[in-house]
């Protein structure tokens, strides 16, 4: 958990983690603001703040839901699109300058790791 939180705070200076992660779930697919709430476990106000902050940056669009006039999609935009690479990127760099400096039996131990955590977490 200390990692992961380091890595966010490293590499979002751009935008808040809580910001990143709801630009994460509008690259899976287009959301309505409720969705996003319930995804984030989020109360709907704070998800309405959150989104607003997003579309008032230029990172996300709101467009009106075809089926339901009184519902909104959000989306992401270009530069949406174009800042999430980013912020991987960075996260990628600063992750693999660290783990370029573990010996090679330490970087084999984390292999180990990683594929034992993505399978308890998978299950």
């Amino acid at each position: 958990m200390r990692i992961s939180r380091r890595v966010r705070f490293e590499s979002t200076h751009v935008v808040a983690p809580h910001q990143f992660s709801v630009l994460c779930r509008l690259e899976d697919a287009p959301r309505t603001p409720g969705e996003l709430a319930e995804i984030e476990k989020v109360s709907a106000p704070s998800m309405t703040r959150t989104v607003g902050a997003l579309v008032e940056r230029g990172l996300v669009e709101r467009t009106d839901d075809p089926s339901d006039r009184r519902q909104v999609i959000l989306s992401l935009t270009p530069d949406a699109v174009s800042l999430l690479k980013e912020i991987r990127r960075k996260r990628d760099a600063w992750m693999s300058v660290r783990v370029s400096h573990l010996t090679p039996q330490e970087q084999e131990i984390l292999q180990q790791a990683s594929a034992i955590l993505t399978r308890v977490a998978n299950e």
